[in-house]
């Protein structure tokens, strides 16, 4: 049994965010280190603990690190149009190559590593630390028989099992064709806090497997996977739904992996999408905004709907919305703004006080407060992906137009409530612009949907409902435009007077264009795009969310700019004959993007390193969207 120690201790020089890559099943998405390690795995599925959080402390916290004993990583890719990661290593005396993926389908969930010697002779290392729970539970760690034959390590924590199989447990001479292992002693450091470290020599075309399979710990012990069929199969699903993707131009390399990350972020049983794979990466290293992103944000979900639809892809839409009426269908005059993955409501923020942080970025969280935050844009947003979704040639349902009335019934309810705005403040709620235009795109998508309904449709709506629909689109118009402009500014304002987000911009007004309110060419877009360029843009060229030194948000700290803040000045530059401008945007955001396409929630400047939750969708779905601004305005 493994002794616990809670005490938090200082992480080592976390490795960037950059360095790692992500693999996906599409219900988790660990992350492996450029070294080889597996820093951070929930099993099984996104928003689960997670049984390795060395991401977010120390080794010791829990990895899987694979490498080659005094070896270089020369380069990666992911195979094709995929997220199975192949690793090329040389050492001084031979090179490897190792292959690391999720197997895709209805299985187990399981993670596969194949290690492959292509040159010479390598020495590989091994170093396997299972802390589940975030590391608060200790885990009974053995050896016993498996179904098929030899011995496994089977660590069983309350009430899951996790099945190691692989030739470094079956020690027998000459075993796997030439492969020779022996156990070290564990050298981590913590040392009452037991590991699984040994070594492996490798000669040329020797190849070695391990997979790391989880199950409840009641049930019998998984079945082996034929793995030469989990990567065919792995590799068929993924290029399947890659070869459909219809990309253009310059960018299509990074479009299409942009695309990936969102499916690779789609939950594939509930329909459920998740915003990060990821919790409590920091906004800003070593402060406190560290949030928990596995959990599936209506704003985030049905934004990735609408990049996804324009792309085609309308069958993950369709999964999304039959998601979307199991959660919030049930009880739609209390809307939340985010839910679990398999549409629960109760997300309870914890602080996790044993781990030190990822560049001793405290504290660190999981489970996230805002889910009780009142949010007034997410109606429209929904509203506006499912009105993509219906243009786009999916018809509606008795259940789906239904959901939708009911939501205006709670815009309607609502009209008057202030909001915490979209960026989940924890100041003071106020009217905020860009919320109150996204109610007024809510009314609005809802009497387009009637007003283009044909003979026989379901979309059909009362006198009584259209009416009171067109008097509050008609309020928020007259409303925004007298409260939400400031002509000193000469520029749409972030919240309402008399307070201080009266004087000050927020990067989400640059989004009014996409509801319809306002045209990106307006005189009041092109006032409010100089404000912000003024006020947000930094001498770097990348774009803050809103000044954190008004009070807002009622945090401490400061923090880097946003990903997404950028792709939406972008994508009105496109949108207003600036192509040149849009495109050293798209050219500024592939220089902060990973060697394999992979993008943040932010990017420091100061650092040149991606922060905050990772892979991000919203920067992926921003990125999408900008590079097609860009091809149709050409």
């Amino acid at each position: 049994m493994d002794s616990q120690d809670n005490s938090p201790q200082r992480s080592a020089s976390s490795v960037p965010l950059e360095d790692y890559a992500l693999l996906s099943d599409l219900h988790t998405g660990p992350l492996v280190s450029r070294e080889g390690s597996i820093d951070w795995l929930c099993f099984p599925d996104f928003d689960s603990p997670a049984v390795f959080s060395a991401i977010l402390g120390n080794p010791d916290d829990g990895r899987w690190r694979l490498s080659v004993t005094d070896g270089t990583v020369v380069r990666r890719r992911y195979r094709g149009g995929s997220f199975v990661l192949e690793t090329y290593w040389e050492s001084p005396t031979g090179k490897a190559v190792v292959v690391d993926l999720l197997p895709a389908g209805d299985r187990e969930a399981n993670v596969i590593r194949q290690v492959t010697c292509t040159e010479g002779e390598v020495q590989i290392e091994h170093d396997l630390r299972i802390r589940p729970d975030f590391g608060r539970s200790g885990a009974w760690t053995r050896k016993t028989e498996l179904p098929e034959g030899g011995h496994g390590l089977v660590s069983v924590a309350g009430p899951e099992m996790l099945v190691l199989r692989g030739p470094l447990l079956s020690v027998r001479e000459d075993a796997n064709g030439g492969f020779h292992s022996h156990e070290v002693p564990h050298g981590g450091e913590r040392s009452s806090r037991m590991g699984h470290t040994m070594q492996l020599s490798a000669e040329s075309e020797d190849t070695a497997t391990w997979s790391l399979a989880w199950t409840k710990s009641w049930k019998p012990i998984p079945e082996v996977a034929d793995v030469e069929s989990a990567i065919a199969e792995t590799m068929d699903f993924w290029t399947s739904w890659s070869d459909r993707v219809q990309v253009d131009g310059e960018r299509s390399a990074m479009v299409e992996r942009s695309l990936l990350v969102l499916r690779a972020l789609t939950h594939q049983s509930t329909g459920g999408i998740v915003a990060a794979p990821t919790a409590s990466l920091p906004e800003d290293f070593g402060g406190s905004r560290n949030w928990d992103y596995r959990y599936t944000w209506l704003r985030d979900a049905s934004l990735t709907i609408e990049a996804l639809v324009e792309h085609g892809f309308t069958d993950g839409a369709k999964l999304w919305r039959d998601w979307l009426l199991r959660a919030v269908a049930g009880d739609p005059w209390r809307v939340q703004i985010m839910y679990g993955i398999d549409g629960r409501r109760d997300l309870p923020e914890t602080e996790l006080d044993h781990l030190a942080g990822y560049e001793d970025s405290r504290p660190v969280r999981v489970g996230n407060g805002a889910v009780d935050q009142y949010q007034a844009d997410v109606v429209g947003e929904v509203m506006l992906a499912l009105a993509a979704l219906r243009d786009a040639g999916r018809e509606e349902d008795q259940w789906s137009w239904n959901l939708q009335k009911h939501l205006l019934a709670f815009c309607a309810e609502n009209f008057d409530r202030k909001d915490h705005g979209i960026w989940e403040m924890r100041g003071d709620a106020a009217y905020f612009t860009h919320g109150r235009v996204m109610m007024w795109a809510a009314f609005d998508e809802g009497l387009r949907a009637v007003e283009a309904a044909g003979p026989g449709s379901c979309v059909q709506a009362s006198d009584e409902e259209i009416q009171q629909w067109q008097r509050l689109r008609k309020a928020l118009h007259d409303e925004i435009h007298r409260e939400g402009w400031n002509p000193k500014l000469n520029s749409f304002v972030q919240t309402y007077g008399p307070g201080p987000g009266y004087k000050e911009v927020d990067a989400s007004l640059l989004q009014l264009p996409h509801t319809g309110f306002v045209a990106a060419d307006d005189p009041k877009m092109i006032g409010t795009t100089e404000r912000i360029e003024k006020d947000l843009l930094d001498g770097h060229g990348f774009l803050h969310r809103y000044r954190t030194a008004s009070g807002m948000d009622g945090l401490e700290g400061d923090e880097y700019p946003f990903l997404i803040c950028l792709t939406w000045l972008g994508e009105q530059y496109a949108n207003t004959g600036r192509l040149d401008d849009a495109n050293t945007v798209l050219d500024r955001l592939d220089s902060c993007s990973s060697d394999l396409g992979l993008l943040a929630e932010e990017f420091s400047p100061e650092h040149n390193r991606l922060a905050g939750n990772f892979p991000q969708a919203f920067s992926h779905l921003g990125y999408v969207r900008l590079a097609d601004a860009v091809l149709r305005n050409s």
